[in-house]
């Protein structure tokens, strides 16, 4: 039996008995079983179909109001004649997505309320991201090195852990910048630590210590990347997702280029053995927060309306498919 679905609304009453009755015509031709969604019941589904109810979909086939008996006489054949080769020639496909559409699975389930909740997952987990990096310092300072180290050493192949270019907390300053960041009124790195600057390994194991205190997990620049994506998720779930996908030239221009060249610039003063000629630059602290927070807003931006597309056109479809299991459990109830 072919399944015919009717998305419509309250204010469309009068053609829903029109389109029943043109169905009523071909029933005893074909069979088929009528499912009807009110659009109204979700925004995944009143964004989907709001400019097309209503809106009838005939297995494969689709049809948008205003359409005449034929063009329904011609759809609902179609759908018959290939319902019928699918099952005669056994379809593996067919098969496969016939047993997929006979259940409402747990994962079904689990996708369906994920897709109503994903930005606080996203949310939390990003918040839980930047917020366990600073545990790191908190558990030094109480004393507990074990659990502290467990965490740097969690966060170490996601981010370099330069001490000159990290935050500290609990110590004589905030951070501890390379000399080469003209950065007066501070101690440098080297000498608040005695290491040399170009110990690249070195400036990774340093945590810290009572005196200068203890390094955030991540790098001030990631700190900031983080910030950026946490704080444009928590705006786009105030405004329920309204916000649309962001210019991706705004991405680049705002985005990828002020942190491409700040992050990029500063790495040949990191080597060694470099001509005098070569000019060597260190950005700051206040740059790599600002270049970080630009990326991770505008990113966020880009991508998160992107994501809601994705998560939006699966949760329509998880609806449509809950309601034709319920709306045919029901009719068989009524039989038995």
């Amino acid at each position: 039996m072919i399944t015919i679905t009717l998305f419509t609304k309250s204010s469309f009453m009068d053609v829903e008995r029109k389109i029943r009755g043109y169905l009523e015509k071909s029933k005893q031709k074909i069979p088929y079983q009528l499912i009807i969604i009110d659009i109204e019941t979700d925004p995944a589904l009143l964004t989907a179909y709001d400019a097309r109810v209503p809106y009838l979909q005939v297995g494969p086939y689709h049809l948008s109001w205003p359409f005449s008996q034929q063009d329904l006489s011609v759809s609902l054949q179609a759908a018959h004649d290939r319902k019928m080769n699918l099952e005669q020639t056994k379809d593996p496909n067919y098969i496969v997505q016939q047993k997929r559409g006979s259940l409402f699975s747990r994962a079904d389930r689990f996708t369906l309320w994920f897709s109503d909740h994903y930005m606080a997952v996203f949310n939390i987990l990003v918040a839980l991201y930047v917020g366990l990096a600073f545990f790191a310092p908190v558990l030094m300072r109480l004393g507990s090195r074990g659990p502290a180290r467990v965490i740097y050493s969690i966060y170490s192949p996601l981010c370099h852990q330069l001490t000159y270019r990290s935050w500290f907390l609990f110590g004589e300053q905030w951070f501890y910048p390379r000399e080469l960041a003209g950065l007066d009124g501070f101690q440098t790195y080297t000498q608040a630590t005695g290491y040399a600057e170009q110990d690249v390994l070195q400036a990774k194991r340093f945590i810290g210590n009572e005196t200068l205190g203890y390094k955030v997990a991540l790098c001030q620049r990631d700190i900031a990347i983080y910030s950026g994506i946490l704080l444009f998720g928590i705006l786009y779930s105030i405004t329920r997702h309204r916000i649309k996908s962001g210019p991706w030239y705004i991405w680049l221009l705002l985005g990828i280029a002020p942190l491409g060249f700040d992050g990029v610039s500063q790495l040949p003063s990191l080597l060694t053995y470099l001509p005098d000629w070569l000019p060597l630059r260190e950005s700051t602290p206040l740059l790599r927060t600002i270049t970080g927070l630009l990326f991770g807003i505008t990113t966020a931006w880009y991508g998160y309306p992107l994501v809601e597309e994705s998560v939006q056109d699966s949760r329509r479809l998880l609806l449509q498919k809950r309601a034709i299991l319920k709306q045919t459990a029901e009719v068989e109830q009524i039989a038995d």
